[in-house]
């Protein structure tokens, strides 16, 4: 019997040192860091306890519940929404959430997780029905901010803070992508047109320019010919005056004159009819007295009025230049007029002026 009982009063000592051992380690508490411990004191809220070691009372404190202190990343499944126009799209959103109250996130809402997903997806549904398609695809900024802020509002005193919201993406039916994409084609397709057009267009202009300044030198070209051509033709005749003049050449020079022009008035077969000036007759006369079957044909004088011509260049300017030769003509005209009034001839008043 004795050895009996104190068998039994050891098995009951050693139950009690493992009852009381046990005891401790559920009493001692180590929390780990990002993590919140919400204990109960006979089933009614007691504290949180944060990072660190804690003590519990035995069967007394209990931990309720173990929440997430970190920032919390969820992607909800996509969500059919109706847009203002009447077209379903599928939009997926990604939520970043933290818990900052750990008390109000566990006895404020049963579940919180499931509460922001339901939350997010009723409140894009009422954001996204005042938007036509075009404004949905081009505002998810908008709409992230305005989500943003309504569930960051709504979800506060459930004790969480909702730091971003981003949608993913937008898909809109089928048909819809394929109206889009011909639209995309057809606006692609309009710029390249207009593109090609005001390329054109300027390959016209820069064509027509060119042009136009190549008419303006070319024009500038001809006057500068014709303006030199005038000078030349003026300056060679006013050095023959002048040559006939210095030289005091007679008739009979002249009448040789007369004669070596005949043939090259008759060279080519367009030649018909030959116009024959009046003073011919005269000039017929110089040659027969040159030849000794008339006499009385006396040398030309030139004027002893008339001055010496400066020939000058006035290449400078076209105008000037041409107004200078038909001056620098008539002087010659009216020399030679005169010359041949005073070589002795007989006046013809049938003769034209300025024939020898």
């Amino acid at each position: 019997m004795d050895n009996t009982g104190q068998i039994v009063g050891l098995v009951a000592v050693i139950v009690l040192a493992i009852f009381v051992i046990v005891t401790i380690a559920k009493a001692i508490v180590v929390v780990r860091q990002t993590q919140s411990y919400i204990v109960e004191r006979l089933g009614r809220y007691s504290r949180t306890m944060d990072a660190g070691l804690h003590f519990l009372v035995p069967f007394v404190d209990k931990v309720r519940h173990k929440v997430d202190r970190r920032e919390l990343v969820y992607s909800f499944p996509p969500q059919s929404v109706i847009t203002s126009d009447n077209l379903v799209v599928d939009i997926d959103s990604v939520i970043y959430f933290q818990v900052t109250d750990a008390r109000a996130a566990v006895y404020e809402i049963a579940n919180y997780i499931t509460g922001v997903e339901q939350l997010t997806t009723t409140t894009l549904r009422n954001i996204v029905g005042t938007m036509d398609l075009e404004q949905t695809l081009t505002s998810r900024d908008q709409i992230n901010g305005q989500l943003r802020g309504i569930l960051d509002e709504a979800t506060g005193k459930w004790g969480i803070r909702v730091n971003r919201v981003e949608l993913k993406a937008i898909e809109p039916p089928m048909s819809i992508k394929d109206s889009m994409e011909k639209q995309m084609r057809a606006e692609r397709d309009r710029r390249a047109a207009i593109l090609t057009a005001e390329g054109v267009k300027q390959s016209a202009i820069l064509t027509a320019e060119g042009e136009k300044q190549s008419a303006i030198l070319t024009a500038e070209g001809d006057a500068q010919s014709k303006i030199l051509r005038a000078e030349g033709e003026a300056r060679a005749i006013l050095q023959v005056f002048d040559a006939i003049h210095q030289g005091d050449a007679d008739s009979k020079l002249l009448a040789y004159q007369y004669l070596q022009m005949l043939p090259e008035i008759a060279k080519t077969e367009s030649n018909k009819i030959w116009f024959v000036p009046t003073e011919f007759t005269g000039a017929l006369k110089a040659v027969s007295a040159g030849f000794g079957y008339e006499d009385g044909a006396e040398p030309l004088k030139a004027s002893p009025d008339r001055k010496p011509s400066n020939i000058t260049s006035a290449l400078a300017d076209p105008r000037e230049a041409l107004a200078a030769a038909r001056r620098e003509v008539e002087d010659a005209t009216a020399d030679a007029t005169d010359a041949g009034t005073k070589s002795g001839r007989r006046m013809d008043p049938n003769a034209e002026k300025g024939q020898n």
